[in-house]
């Protein structure tokens, strides 16, 4: 039995490519032949209690090709051969219908999770060509690409996660959802902590750690809940970069902060004064047990051994390198999952996990009413800078972003921080709201839970919507994996190149010439996203009969081309 809320409750899967061989417009069911192993695959998830449905294209119904009596024959051989699934969702549209169902638009992810009785970011889609992963992303859900001859490479490339095959995405889906129970690492009678008053808490306090930047702290919130979830009282250790952050997160009782050297990307000489405070306040804590997130680059040891020093007994953390005594528990996570997954996993290899009646997301505590410049909800936000510059959106780019979301009838509203100032100002110009510098940490959390939608680089306010469930259209430069560092369970659109030759670099400033990965972008590429997350400016006033020479512009296809 899961030890807390599960990751998954169904896998969508695109039928042509992915379940059955691709023939184009398939009216006939002897044509049917499945994917090797896909058979065994999805029973596979049967037998771990997952809901399976398909969610598939099928524009030869529009074009007369075949009718809706062979598709139901084709559907039943499926069935025949593939066993049952619990819903099917079909698009009978073409691209000419402009409807919201046909893939890339997310609206059969959506119909099949209410008929699951679910929703999309407790959804995995599993589909071999860039319109399902983009589908998957714009519903909230998560997204597995299987690349098959027709796929393309930038398909692949913007991929959140790729399989080899169906049998392998299966077992990907598998693994994910088994990591984050702690059943899985043999704490059987590891449950969600008793609600308050109802008998005792499993441990006493425990302190959780990490040194990184507001968005790195922000993506461990649900391992710090799921923490808080069994422990009488939680202390985060955290850098001054994130301090800001920690004080956002459910869950915290109390914060230390500290720069640590070995995580700080200006990191000042190791005084070894300063490492003794640090001991002699780890120690002050009195916790029980620590855990210790850090991102894939990072080491846990040198923290590991000031624990130890402090007198902590049991240490929990992620580590390649050999810890010798310094970790109790050393988990192992693979390259790409995302961080927020990659904390929860860690809690629960530490025997602990969420709240029943809590979920995997990402939250943050109650913040203040947007400030009143901002104006009415429903806005977009236009958040262009980054604590690292190849993460952010081009200064000219993010200008003409924000004229063109004005003249599209949107209402912006552009955020920085206090050394952003020269750069918000330059990008709101005279046609949007300029907050650079004139927020909090907080307001700017209150600024984007206000809006429609956020439109933003891979940087923290993206985290920020993410726990709102703002939409988000991510400006994506590819310097770190999408799939690891993208927003997370919400609703959300990729652009930008994801084979630019930044690709995995990890590079904090641009190392090519152009700023490729986004300076190829138009506006208008942004506007479409929004169609597709169904975010809309707000109607305008119908003009005085004199002036009715115009028509209000027709709102924009989701439909895709192909199949």
């Amino acid at each position: 039995m899961a030890s807390g809320p599960a990751l998954f409750d169904a896998v969508l899967l695109d039928r042509d490519g992915t379940l059955i061989e691709d023939v184009p417009y398939n009216g006939d069911p002897d044509k049917v032949r499945p994917m090797p192993g896909a058979r065994a695959a999805l029973d596979r998830l049967r037998a771990a209690g997952l809901r399976l449905a398909v969610v598939t294209n099928q524009s030869g119904l529009a074009r007369g090709l075949f009718g809706e009596a062979q598709l139901r024959a084709v559907h039943t051989r499926v069935e025949q051969m593939l066993g049952p699934f619990d819903a099917w969702a079909v698009c009978p549209h073409d691209d000419g219908d402009r409807c919201g169902c046909r893939k890339p638009a997310p609206g059969l992810v959506h119909a099949v999770a209410r008929e699951l009785g679910t929703v999309p970011s407790r959804c995995v889609l599993v589909g071999d060509i860039g319109r399902d992963m983009t589908a998957a992303s714009a519903a909230g859900a998560s997204g597995i690409l299987v690349p098959t001859p027709v796929t393309r490479p930038q398909e692949v490339a913007a991929a959140p996660q790729v399989a080899p095959d169906l049998p392998a995405a299966v077992a990907e889906i598998l693994r994910r959802q088994a990591a984050v129970d702690p059943a899985t690492y043999g704490h059987a009678d590891a449950r969600p902590a008793h609600p308050p008053g109802v008998g005792g808490r499993r441990t006493g306090t425990v302190l959780v750690v990490r040194a990184d930047s507001a968005g790195d702290v922000l993506v461990t919130g649900p391992g710090i809940r799921a923490v808080a979830a069994g422990a009488q009282r939680v202390v985060l250790l955290c850098g001054p970069r994130g301090r800001a952050a920690a004080e956002l997160l459910p869950g915290v009782d109390e914060i230390v902060e500290h720069r640590l050297p070995w995580i700080d990307p200006a990191p000042a000489p190791v005084d070894p004064a300063d490492i003794r405070q640090l001991t002699d306040r780890l120690a002050a804590v009195g916790a029980d047990e620590a855990v210790v997130f850090t991102s894939f680059h990072q080491s846990p040891l040198p923290l590991a051994l000031l624990l130890r020093l402090a007198g902590i007994r049991r240490v929990s953390a992620i580590s390649d390198d050999y810890p010798g005594s310094l970790l109790d528990v050393r988990h192992r996570v693979p390259l790409g999952v995302p961080e927020a997954e990659r904390a929860l996993s860690l809690a629960a290899a530490a025997g602990f996990a969420l709240a029943e009646h809590d979920g995997p997301a990402l939250r943050l505590r109650p913040v203040p009413a947007p400030p009143p410049e901002a104006g009415t909800p429903g806005y977009v936000v236009l958040h262009p800078g980054s604590a690292a510059q190849a993460r952010g959106c081009p200064p000219e780019l993010a200008a003409r972003i924000a004229r063109a979301l004005t003249a599209a009838g949107h209402r912006v509203v552009v955020t920085g921080g206090p050394d952003e100032r020269e750069l918000t100002a330059r990008v709101a110009g005279d046609v949007a709201v300029d907050l650079g510098g004139r927020t909090s940490l907080a307001a700017l959390a209150a600024t984007v839970a206000g809006a429609g939608a956020l439109v933003v680089g891979n940087t923290g306010p993206a985290h920020l919507a993410a726990a709102h469930r703002v939409p988000v259209v991510s400006l994506f430069a590819p310097t770190v994996p999408f799939g690891q560092w993208g927003p997370w369970r919400v609703p959300t659109v990729r652009l930008g190149d994801a084979e630019a030759p930044c690709r995995d670099t990890r590079a904090a400033r641009c190392p090519v010439p152009g700023h490729p990965c986004l300076g190829g972008l138009e506006p208008g590429q942004v506007i479409d996203a929004l169609r597709l997350l169904g975010v809309t400016p707000p109607a305008r006033p119908a003009p005085r009969a004199a002036d009715r020479t115009t028509g209000v512009p027709a709102g924009a296809s989701t439909g895709g081309s192909g199949r």
